[in-house]
């Protein structure tokens, strides 16, 4: 065998060896054998962190119901909007404001409601704390539903929500269920909506 032959036989042994090793130190889904993350500087999401759903192109919300053609309108103004995720948050702002509510808490809501629909719950409230009597407290949601939806010429927003809740009125319990409407412009760069209106089922 030629001393060429056999120089280049060793470089491919070598080659194989060190293409091994790498492999094994850095080719394992496993990560290093002492289960720490491969990067010291990539952080934990903080908790209350959510995954960020995959871009999947061409895909869109579904849009049904009586309210479809207003979220249809929205949704074009605003690709971000989703009816799932807005009725996710009209859930959470139902509770939040509820409680701030009961609980006289008019800094919170002076942030999360029209001046109207302010005005209107700062006045309840200064007649319940005249009176002594005591707040509902939230219970519980049993069930909530988009109702309506529209865009206006000024390209503003609103979804109004039906929501069934569960209320602590003393030693009583009772069912409330109302129609809150909330808005948004669609070409502002705040996501948020504010409480717009507040209507008490038939």
């Amino acid at each position: 065998m030629s001393s060429s032959l056999i120089e280049l036989v060793l470089l491919a042994a070598i080659a194989l060896f060190v293409g091994w090793r790498l492999y094994t130190t850095l080719g394992s889904d496993s990560g290093p054998p002492d289960g720490r993350a491969r990067s010291e500087t990539t952080a934990a999401p903080a908790a209350g962190d959510k995954p960020r759903p995959e871009n999947r192109a061409g895909l869109r919300p579904a849009f049904t119901g009586p309210a479809a053609s207003g979220l249809e309108a929205i949704h074009a103004a605003d690709p971000s909007f989703n009816p799932r995720e807005f009725l996710t948050g009209a859930r959470s702002a139902y509770e939040m404001l509820a409680n701030a509510f009961a609980a006289g808490d008019r800094e919170t809501l002076k942030v999360w409601l029209d001046d109207d629909v302010y005005e209107t719950w700062d006045k309840a409230i200064a007649d319940r704390e005249a009176s002594g009597a005591e707040a509902p407290q939230l219970l519980r949601i049993r069930h909530t539903e988009i109702d309506e939806a529209s865009l206006d010429d000024s390209n503003v927003a609103r979804v109004t929500v039906r929501i069934e809740a569960e209320l602590g009125d003393g030693d009583m319990n009772r069912k409330s269920e109302e129609f809150w409407t909330f808005m948004r412009n669609t070409t502002s760069d705040d996501p948020n909506w504010l409480l717009d209106d507040v209507d008490t089922a038939d």
